[in-house]
C-alpha cells in the first residue's frame, strides 16, 4: 500500500477516514504454525524527538526512555555538526552523511542533494521493494513540499505529513501519535520513522531551564510508551526483533535558542535498544550520521560505499 497524505491543520476527517479505512484493509493475519517456523524478522522504529537538550532530558520523569536505556545502548553525549537548526539535523540523521553532501544548511530546503543521497527509508525501496516503509511527521519539510521539502521521498509505502503550524504542534504531534500506533498494530512495517515536533516549539517560546519543556520532554515520553505498546501489542511481534532507535536533531541553549557552534547545542543523545542491541553505556561518540547506517544495517541492507555514507552501525550486533 502507498499511502501519500498532507494533513494541514492536524485533524482533517477525511484524510484520516483515508488513513484509517486504508490500515483497516490489512490487518494482519494472526501468526499460523507455518509462519512461526519462519526466521525472526528484523524492523526498525526511529522515534525522532526536535530539539532535546540532554541535561533536561536526564532530569525530566522519562519512564518509557528510561526503561529502554536500561536494557539497550544509550549515549547522551552523542553529537551533531554546526549549523545546529532542524533542516541540516534531520537531513544528516535520515540520510546518513553531512551537510557538504545532502546540502542542506538551514530550514530552507532548496539546495538539498537528495535525489543523490536519499533518505534511508527511500534508500530502502531502492535496495528492497518488498520491504514496507512508514512516516510520520508534523514538520511539512520533512514530508511535504514547503520550504524546499520534502526530505522524505514518495517513494516510502505510507507517508503522512501533517502541518503543524495549522492548530499547533501539540494537536499535531497527538494525531501523529494516532496514526503511527494505527499503523504499527495494523499493519505490518519493516523501517518506520515517527516523528514528534512539539519539545523543541516549546523549548523555543519558553526556554530551555523552563518547567514547560521539561513537561514537554515527559509528554513526548508517554508518546514513546504508546508507541512501544504497539509495537509489543503485533500478534507477531514474538517473531520479529524490533531495533528501537531514538535521537534528536540538535541541542539548545539556556535561552532556548540553537543553530550555533557550542558543545551545548552540538550536543544530542542516541539510544537503541532491542534484541540485537549489545546493552550498556556506548564507549565511543555516536554521531548524528550514525543513526541512518545502524537501521540499514540491522535490517540486513548491505552499505554500498558508492552512497558515500558518513556514518557507521552503532550498538548492534
Amino acid at each position: 500500500m502507498r499511502l501519500i497524505n498532507v494533513i494541514r491543520g492536524g485533524i482533517v476527517a477525511s484524510s484520516s477516514a483515508l488513513l484509517l479505512t486504508a490500515c483497516a484493509a490489512q490487518v494482519p493475519e494472526p501468526p499460523t504454525e507455518k509462519a512461526a517456523e519462519k526466521p525472526i524478522e528484523k524492523k526498525v522504529l526511529l522515534i525522532g524527538l526536535d530539539g532535546i537538550r540532554t541535561d533536561i532530558l536526564a532530569e525530566a520523569d522519562t519512564p518509557n526512555i528510561d526503561a529502554l536505556i536500561a536494557d539497550g545502548a544509550f549515549s547522551d553525549t552523542a553529537v551533531t555538526r554546526h549549523p545546529t537548526v532542524s533542516g541540516p539535523g534531520w537531513s544528516s540523521m535520515l540520510i546518513g552523511v553531512w551537510a557538504d553532501k545532502h546540502g542542506v544548511l538551514g530550514n530552507d530546503f532548496a539546495e538539498n542533494n537528495y535525489d543523490q543521497y536519499p533518505d534511508f527509508l527511500t534508500r530502502i525501496e531502492q535496495v528492497d521493494p518488498k520491504l514496507h516503509t512508514f512516516a510520520v511527521v508534523d514538520w511539512l519539510p520533512l514530508g511535504g513540499d514547503d520550504s524546499g521539502g520534502p526530505l522524505i521521498s514518495d517513494s516510502v509505502d505510507t507517508l503522512v505529513a501533517i502541518d503543524g503550524y495549522e492548530g499547533g504542534f501539540a494537536a499535531a504531534d497527538a494525531r501523529s501519535l494516532e496514526i503511527a500506533v494505527q499503523h504499527l498494530t495494523t499493519q505490518d512495517p519493516d523501517a518506520a520513522f515517527v516523528y514528534f515536533g512539539n519539545t523543541d516549539e516549546i523549548g523555543h517560546e519558553f526556554d530551555s531551564l523552563a518547567p514547560e519543556y521539561r513537561a514537554e520532554i515527559e509528554k513526548a515520553d508517554g508518546y514513546v510508551g504508546d508507541l512501544i505498546a504497539a509495537l509489543r501489542a503485533r500478534p507477531t511481534y514474538g517473531d520479529e526483533d524490533w531495533l528501537i532507535l531514538m535521537s534528536t536533531d540538535h541541542g539548545r541553549r539556556d535561552d532556548g535558542g540553537h543553530g550555533g557552534d557550542t558543545e551545548i547545542e552540538k550536543r544530542i543523545f542516541f539510544l537503541a535498544s532491542g534484541p540485537s542491541v549489545v546493552a550498556g553505556e556506548l564507549p565511543e561518540t555516536p554521531e548524528i550520521v550514525d543513526v541512518a547506517v545502524t537501521a540499514l544495517t540491522h535490517l540486513g541492507i548491505e552499505i554500498d560505499p558508492a552512497w558515500e555514507l558518513d556514518g557507521e552501525p552503532v550498538g548492534i550486533q
